[in-house]
């Protein structure tokens, strides 16, 4: 059964603001993390590291699907 509440913002919560609301608060975390320097700065080489282990990961988790 669906629910008309759960169409375009109309749920509860965060994802039932206005996209514009959510982008407000999320930019505030964003800078707050930043300030506080606990924010994920990636440079290249580090992204190029994540996607690399992201990878591996996925790759070996291939042969364990029924």
């Amino acid at each position: 059964m669906a629910y008309e509440n759960d169409q375009q913002g109309g749920g509860r919560g965060f994802a039932g603001m206005d996209p514009e609301k959510q982008r407000e608060i999320a930019s505030k975390g964003g800078k707050a993390a930043h300030e506080k320097g606990t924010a994920n700065e990636f440079d290249s080489e580090s992204a190029r590291e994540a996607g690399r282990k992201g990878g591996q990961a996925r790759g070996n988790n291939q042969g364990n699907q029924s």
